[in-house]
Order: C-alpha cells, then sequence, then structure tokens
C-alpha cells in the first residue's frame, strides 16, 4: 500500500491573478456606478422644474407683460426636496434650480437651468413669441453642473 502526501489548494500565482482581476473591476465599475447614481438623484431637477414650466408658459401665451425675476410664482428660497435647495427664475423666464444633499461636492450648491426658446433656439420674448422648446443644463443659462452627473433628459438641449 502506497501513501502520498499530496497538498492540494490554489498557488500563490493563481490567487494574486484573482486578487488583480478583482481590482481592475472594482476601479473600472465603481466610479460610472456613483456617476449613475448622481444622475438618478439629479432627475429629481425635472420635477422641481415642472411646476414653473407651466407658469411661465402661461404667461408668454397670454402675452402679459413679463412680472420680472422671482416673480413668476414658482420660486422658493426654502428647501423644495431632499435634492433641490431653491428655485429662481430670470426675468427672461430661465429656471435655475439649486441642488443640494448630495453629499458630493461635485453637485451640492451647483446650479441647473432650464430656459424658454422660441421655434428658432433663441430666447423667447414675452408678448412677442411663443414658446416652442425648453433648453435645460446649458452652461449658456447659468448650469454649473458637470455635464457628467446631468440626468439623459437634461443635456443642454
Amino acid at each position: 500500500m502506497r501513501t502520498t502526501n499530496s497538498q492540494r489548494g490554489f498557488t500563490i500565482i493563481e490567487l494574486m491573478l484573482v486578487v488583480v482581476i478583482i481590482g481592475v473591476l472594482a476601479a473600472v465599475v465603481l466610479p460610472s456606478a456613483r456617476q449613475y447614481a448622481i444622475r438618478a438623484k439629479a432627475s429629481e431637477v425635472m420635477l422641481a422644474f415642472t411646476h414653473c414650466r407651466t407658469l411661465i408658459s402661461e404667461v408668454y401665451q397670454s402675452g402679459e407683460s413679463p412680472p420680472g425675476a422671482d416673480n413668476f410664482g414658482c420660486e422658493s428660497t426654502d428647501q423644495v426636496s431632499q435634492y433641490v435647495l431653491s428655485i429662481h427664475t430670470k426675468a427672461d423666464g430661465t429656471i435655475i434650480v439649486t441642488l443640494i444633499g448630495f453629499n458630493d461636492l461635485r453637485v451640492d450648491t451647483h446650479d441647473v437651468t432650464m430656459s424658454p426658446l422660441d421655434f428658432q433656439g433663441n430666447h423667447a420674448i414675452v408678448g412677442q413669441s411663443r414658446i416652442t422648446q425648453w433648453r435645460c443644463g446649458s452652461s449658456l443659462d447659468g448650469t454649473t453642473l458637470s455635464p457628467l452627473y446631468l440626468p439623459g433628459s437634461c443635456k443642454g438641449t
């Protein structure tokens, strides 16, 4: 009868290879997962725009004189929701939403804007043009949030 003292298991090279593969996957996946989480939270901004869009559209459709900055009736200086700190409007109807609650300095206290445009893509003028589209997330209007974190429906168009 013959006995062998063979040991079974993984070699150190095999274990190191597994650790390297896990490290590479983590380095690739984690940053994009954080980015998607921020974008999902930032999509709440679109809900904050809804009420203001309606009120501003009504002013443009009625042909009334513009009420001026922060006088459209939808503004708020108090925290509106978990991720929206405040809502302001410019005299031309551009809506400015300030973000908070992300615990990330790349997002907190940054602004996202939405501007009313006419059929040619210019800022609509109360009493002279109709709003045919809205431009969301454009740095031309004052958006300070990086395009990486803007919701898919708010990419500067």
